[in-house]
């Protein structure tokens, strides 16, 4: 990879950072090379975190304070960019599911994001990304995890989730780990803020065949995103949005009310041993 061609490929929080690497190397006059042997890294690293391809470590970041005498500088923008890592087309989602004050969601086939334990994301982003290194995966999962802090503060959104039976019985990553993960939902099922639901193969074809989800807020029009192979799309329509308003409500009416959906789960988990 020549230096020349190396250049931030999004506006987020890993090209961000790897914008400002590029413009104090060049300023003090090192090459990837030698920034690489300053920190103790190869050419290839420093010229992927100058592209926003990667996310550089922690270690990168004290490194390059030290090689370009900015105390603590790129250590704070690292992290900075670690809280808003996630692909630009998923940065408007996340910033907006932590306003919301409803989260509704429909999983067709893989539990939603937030309901997901780091063994279960760790398993689905290495089947999508099997090229990915351990450390960008490893990235990728303590990015997911942290969108559960929405549900931790004093007045969290409510979460309501509808889960194809798929979701229970697609073996992500082993059985053992299948049963983990459906014994955490049944725990985040005890709190009064998220409420589950299953929707059976028995109910036939589903009022959708892909997933979405619907955040809806005290002040202002709701938004539906809904998730493609490479990105995700907001729909912000009114129209729209009521459209889809629309499949959830036949979605939940199709489904199994909560009490007999957590007994469900709680039978499938049984079987995974």
């Amino acid at each position: 990879m020549s230096e020349t061609s190396t250049r931030p490929r999004t506006a987020n929080g890993a090209g961000l950072f790897g914008a400002e690497v590029r413009a104090w190397r060049t300023q003090t006059g090192l090459s990837q090379r030698e920034l690489g042997e300053k920190a103790n890294y190869g050419q290839q690293y420093v010229a992927k975190v100058e592209a926003g391809e990667r996310l550089a470590s922690r270690e990168f970041a004290v490194s390059c304070d030290r090689a370009f005498g900015t105390p603590g500088t790129f250590s704070r923008l690292r992290e900075r960019a670690s809280q808003q890592g996630y692909p630009a087309w998923f940065v408007p989602y996340v910033e907006l599911e932590r306003q919301a004050t409803g989260i509704l969601n429909y999983s067709a086939m893989l539990i939603t994001g937030i309901l997901q334990t780091a063994d279960y994301a760790r398993a689905v982003f290495r089947a999508t990304n099997p090229r990915e290194d351990t450390e960008t995966i490893e990235t990728k999962v303590a990015r997911r995890l942290r969108r559960r802090e929405v549900m931790e503060g004093d007045a969290p959104p409510l979460l309501w989730c509808v889960l194809n039976e798929g979701c229970l019985r697609t073996v992500v990553g082993g059985r053992g780990l299948m049963r983990s993960q459906l014994a955490h939902l049944l725990a985040e099922a005890e709190s009064p803020h998220v409420t589950l639901q299953v929707l059976p193969f028995s109910a036939g074809a589903p009022p959708s065949v892909g997933s979405f989800t619907l955040l809806t807020f005290g002040e202002g029009p709701d938004i539906a995103y809904a998730d493609a192979a490479t990105s995700g799309l907001l729909i912000d329509s009114t129209a729209e949005v009521v459209e889809v308003v629309a499949v959830y409500e036949r979605l939940r009416a199709a489904a199994l009310n909560p009490d007999e959906s957590l007994s469900m789960i709680g039978r499938v988990m049984e079987g995974y041993v």
